[in-house]
């Protein structure tokens, strides 16, 4: 996605989907996220499973790029981050088996894609 230009600053665009385990009517997370240059963005994500499914999977994909995982989460073990991404730039939070949430720090327009959890 292309940054749109307002006034002074790089607008960035976050699409974003879920994606369950079937059709993802059972994930819930933040549908489109804007954000300025340098910003920070944290997308937020649910699901209606129990509390068995204690996994979160974080993914982007950018323009004209293949999907990557991001990081893998639980409420009960130390983030295990892909390579290429970090805590530092994309801190993720796992407090309990439903819930989850993926920031992007000092957002560049290159950050600017399609964000989802799974």
């Amino acid at each position: 996605m292309d940054t749109v230009r307002h006034g002074l600053h790089s607008w960035l665009l976050f699409l974003l989907w879920n994606k369950g385990l079937s059709d993802g009517s059972d994930v819930t997370q933040t549908d489109i996220l804007w954000g300025k240059k340098d910003d920070t963005a944290t997308i937020n994500c649910s699901h209606t499973k129990d509390s068995t499914y204690r996994q979160m999977y974080w993914y982007r994909q950018l323009p004209g790029e293949s999907m990557k995982q991001i990081v893998f989460t639980t409420a009960f073990s130390k983030h295990e981050y892909e390579s290429g991404f970090s805590v530092e730039k994309f801190p993720a939070t796992k407090s309990d088996a439903l819930t989850g949430s993926l920031t992007v720090e000092k957002l560049p327009p290159e950050d600017s894609g399609v964000y989802f959890c799974a």
